[in-house]
């Protein structure tokens, strides 16, 4: 690579700022497996988020993909990206939160990122509405959201986050990664996390219906169903079209119970 990536921050000043949720990901041996954890990129069109330095990025390039469109908020990463000179790459100076991702790149489209902590759920939810545009996402996170995205019922992180990732796609951490491994070490542990999206994906309205279902039933995930579910009408009624008790809570339904009732608040 002709010099190192801490080379890379030292010349351009590039001092993670907690503000932006950055934590460079400086160990090339590392960059290099979570661009293998994507799997087949030959012809694929890839989205990189917050890619700082470049230390992904230039993993990624390794790889057979068709182009990269690498997407960073500071202005600082821009000039260091730069220097990759890869007629592959393109770089996006903008806030990804703004970016249509399936509208960026043209199909066949993967997300592969290092998320930066403070945006890296929304970031997801986001993508989880487009997730038929996608053949998968590679996505580090804190170790904590990764957990919550992978979780079976009835376990300690099975949430909201669970549903509606594993509701549509294939969901499995693939890497844990220490402290240690970033500059700065962040307070916890990270994960890289796969997500295939299902071949089968849900149609707007039932999509809708899933999102409005899943925050009213863990807005309040203490209450029985029948007292967190009042705001969407007769809750009785909906959980008694799906044969689930009114005395059970959020967390101890299966994905496929959600799928159930969301389609039955669909019909309504």
């Amino acid at each position: 690579m002709g010099t190192t990536l801490r080379d890379v921050v030292a010349r351009h000043g590039l001092a993670p700022r907690k503000s932006l949720g950055q934590h460079f990901l400086l160990d090339e041996g590392v960059c290099t497996r979570i661009a293998a954890l994507a799997g087949e990129l030959t012809g694929r069109h890839v989205l990189e988020v917050g890619p700082g330095p470049g230390g992904l990025t230039r993993a990624l390039l390794a790889r057979p993909l068709e182009t990269l469109l690498a997407c960073e908020l500071d202005d600082r990463a821009i000039a260091a990206l730069a220097e990759i000179g890869d007629p592959r790459l393109t770089v996006l100076h903008q806030d990804a939160m703004k970016l249509d991702a399936a509208a960026a790149i043209p199909a066949p489209r993967q997300i592969v990122a290092n998320l930066p902590y403070n945006v890296g759920t929304p970031l997801l939810i986001a993508w989880l509405r487009q997730a038929a545009s996608f053949e998968r996402l590679t996505l580090m996170f804190q170790l904590e959201v990764a957990e919550r995205i992978c979780a079976a019922p009835d376990t300690e992180h099975y949430g909201r986050l669970a549903v509606l990732s594993q509701w549509t796609c294939e969901c499995r951490v693939l890497m844990r990664l220490p402290p240690g491994a970033f500059s700065p070490p962040p307070k916890v542990h990270s994960a890289v996390v796969g997500l295939v999206p299902r071949a089968q994906q849900p149609e707007p309205a039932l999509l809708a219906a899933m999102e409005k279902l899943t925050a009213a039933a863990f807005g309040q995930r203490r209450k029985m169903l029948r007292g967190s579910l009042k705001s969407l009408g007769d809750a009785e009624g909906l959980l008694a079209s799906c044969g689930i008790a009114g005395d059970r809570r959020a967390e101890t339904l299966s994905i496929a119970e959600f799928d159930a009732l969301a389609r039955q608040l669909m019909a309504r």
